[in-house]
C-alpha cells in the first residue's frame, strides 16, 4: 500500500501532466492506471527540465545554476534520498518499478542544458545528437513503462522520439529563432538559400517551403521507421503508443497542409481530431497519415 506522500506525489504529477501535456496526456488517458500516473510521473519531471531552461535562461546564470542543482537531486532522488520537492518520490518509485535506465534522464538534462546557449547545428548529425537526448531518451523511458518485445522496440522508440522531434521544431521554427534557437541544420539553410534571419521574419516564401518540405520528408521518414514499434508494444500501452505516434504525425500533416505556414501562427491540432485518434488508437485503426506534400 503506498504511502500517503507517495499518492501526493503521483497526484501532483497528473495535475501536471492534466494541465500542461497539450499531446501526451490525450494518450496516457487509454492506459491502465499505473501505468498512467508512472507516465504522468515521468512527465512532471521532465516538464520541470524544461521550464528551468526556458523560463530562468535571462543571461545571469539562474538557469544553468538551476538545472545544477535539478541534477543534484536527480542524483540524490535515485540513491534513494529523496529532496523536497513534490515530483521526486513519483518519479523514482516510476523509475525502480519499470526498470528505468537512469542514463536516460542524465542524457535528458544534458540536452536541456545545451538550449542555455546559442546552438549551431551545422549538419543533420548535430540534430540528430540533440533529438536524441530531448526526445530519443523520452521514447525510450516510455517504452518500458508501457512494456515491450525485444531489443528492436528500443530501437524504434529512439527513432520514433526523433520523428516526434522533428516535428515540434518544424511547428516553432519561428519562435526557436526569435529565441536565437536554429535548430535546422546550417547545411539545409545553405541549400536551399534561407538565412536565420528568414526564419524570424514571417514571410513564407517558396525558398523557405522547398526547406521545410525537405525536412518534413525527413521527419516521415522516421514515422515510417518507427511505426512498427506499435506492434512491438505490450498489449495494456498499444494503444497509447498508436495514439502519441498519431497525434504527432497528424501533427506534422497539419503543417503540411497549411503549406507551412509556420512563421505566422502555431498550428495545433483540434481537442476533437486527438480525440478521434484516440478513438481509432483502442481500435487498432490508427495508421500513419499520408504525406499532405504540401503546394506551393
Amino acid at each position: 500500500m503506498r504511502s500517503a506522500d507517495l499518492q501526493a506525489s503521483y497526484s501532483y504529477c497528473e495535475r501536471i501532466s492534466r494541465s500542461r501535456a497539450k499531446n501526451f496526456y490525450y494518450a496516457f488517458l487509454l492506459l491502465p492506471k499505473a501505468k498512467r500516473e508512472a507516465m504522468c510521473a515521468v512527465y512532471a519531471f521532465m516538464r520541470y527540465c524544461d521550464d528551468l531552461s526556458d523560463d530562468l535562461n535571462d543571461g545571469t546564470g539562474k538557469a544553468a545554476a538551476a538545472i545544477d542543482h535539478w541534477e543534484a537531486d536527480l542524483g540524490r532522488a535515485l540513491s534513494g534520498d529523496l529532496p523536497a520537492q513534490p515530483v521526486w518520490p513519483a518519479f523514482a518509485d516510476t523509475v525502480a518499478r519499470y526498470r528505468i535506465p537512469h542514463e536516460y534522464f542524465q542524457d535528458m538534462i544534458r540536452g536541456v542544458r545545451s538550449d542555455l546557449e546559442p546552438r549551431r547545428v551545422v549538419r543533420f548529425n548535430d540534430l540528430y545528437e540533440y533529438c536524441y537526448r530531448v526526445a530519443s531518451v523520452v521514447g525510450l523511458t516510455v517504452i518500458h513503462i508501457l512494456g515491450f518485445q525485444g531489443a528492436r522496440a528500443l530501437e524504434l522508440a529512439e527513432k520514433c522520439g526523433i520523428a516526434f522531434q522533428l516535428t515540434n521544431i518544424l511547428r516553432d521554427v519561428r519562435e526557436d529563432a526569435l529565441n536565437d534557437r536554429v535548430y535546422l541544420p546550417e547545411e539545409d539553410l545553405e541549400r536551399f538559400g534561407v538565412t536565420k534571419a528568414d526564419l524570424r521574419s514571417g514571410n513564407v516564401t517558396e525558398a523557405f517551403r522547398a526547406l521545410m518540405q525537405f525536412e518534413a520528408d525527413r521527419a516521415w521518414e522516421f514515422y515510417r521507421e518507427s511505426f512498427p514499434v506499435v506492434a512491438l508494444t505490450a498489449r495494456s500501452g498499444r494503444a497509447c503508443m498508436s495514439a502519441l505516434i498519431g497525434i504527432y504525425s497528424n501533427l506534422l500533416s497539419a503543417i503540411e497542409r497549411a503549406h507551412f505556414d509556420v512563421l505566422s501562427h502555431r498550428i495545433s491540432l483540434s481537442s476533437g481530431a486527438k480525440l478521434w485518434i484516440l478513438v481509432k488508437s483502442v481500435l487498432g485503426l490508427q495508421r500513419l497519415p499520408e504525406m499532405a506534400k504540401a503546394k506551393g
